[in-house]
């Protein structure tokens, strides 16, 4: 299935999101910062994408971390997987954080993030006097244990 998203660029030269592979989920989201970025450890940063998006109503897009930057060099984002609702038209930045022990520099023009399209579900919240009882009940964090 597909859907159409308008883009605006704000800049002549900025990459649209991306696919790499025909059976990609996620599509690549780079930075727009002719000047680079560094990103110090332990400080959050907004990358700028250089791109307004339409999200139709009844989609979100979910922001998530690519795994070579997540797993090579620790470079998060801090709230993901981030969300952009269908009525955000400024420009798409992304929140990264810095987990490792050195600066890490953001090129102009890096595949940064990964941009996943997805259906928002609407729901009715129905208050009740009791829920009904499951076998995990209360349990919280931990409560089914490790193996």
């Amino acid at each position: 299935m597909s859907i159409k998203i308008q883009v605006q660029k704000l800049y002549p030269d900025v990459n649209l999101p991306e696919l790499k592979t025909n059976g990609a989920a996620g599509y690549d989201l780079f930075s727009y910062c002719k000047n680079g970025i560094i990103l110090l450890p332990m400080e959050p940063n907004l990358i700028p994408t250089g791109l307004k998006l339409a999200i139709p109503f009844g989609y979100d897009i979910e922001i998530r971390p690519r795994s070579g930057l997540a797993n090579k060099h620790l470079i998060f984002i801090p709230n993901s997987p981030g969300t952009i609702d269908s009525d955000y038209r400024g420009e798409l930045f992304v929140g990264v954080v810095n987990l490792g022990k050195l600066p890490f520099q953001i090129e102009h023009k890096m595949r940064i993030a990964q941009l996943l399209i997805r259906k928002t579900y609407y729901a009715e919240f129905e208050c009740v006097e009791e829920l009904d009882s499951t076998q995990r009940s209360s349990g919280g964090f931990g409560s089914t244990g490790l193996f």
